[in-house]
């Protein structure tokens, strides 16, 4: 079995292989994983990271396993005070991409029941989901529960 101990933020060529996560399944440090076409591989880093739509793992063996944001059941935020609903999402530290004209989040009923009241326009979609990282660079935000 193969291993990947390295991941870099982008391919340095065609990637030879890919692999489909959602946000969650994107943040791992030792986990088996199965490429898009059905290739077993151990991926064990350092530490725990999140792995980046485009960021690609390298196997032991040289070949590049590009990391795919696979669609997932999120919110899609709409509104006429956008900022206002952003500043909200932020202030639950709930994981947030943001767009010109949206805003995307995961499902959660209490997040999804506050926006309602402060007049979002919200539609359930299913879309790789690819939210801002954490302040000063970091990676990720975390919710409540840290």
């Amino acid at each position: 079995m193969l291993t990947a101990r390295v991941y870099h933020d982008h391919a340095h060529g065609q990637p030879d292989g890919r692999v489909s996560l959602d946000y969650d399944g994107r943040f791992l440090r030792r986990k088996m994983l199965t490429t898009d076409a059905g290739e077993a591989f151990l991926v064990d880093l350092a530490q725990t990271r999140s792995l980046d739509h485009g960021g690609v793992l390298r196997l032991e063996d040289g070949r590049e396993i590009e990391i795919i944001a696979a669609p997932e059941e999120l919110l899609d935020v709409r509104g006429e005070n956008l900022l206002r609903l952003a500043w909200h999402i932020g202030n639950r530290h709930t994981p947030c991409q943001i767009e010109a004209e949206r805003l995307l989040i995961q499902r959660d009923h209490v997040i999804r029941d506050m926006l309602q009241k402060l007049g979002a326009e919200l539609r359930q979609v299913v879309e790789p989901f690819t939210p801002e990282g954490g302040a000063y660079g970091h990676g990720r935000t975390h919710g409540h529960a840290h």
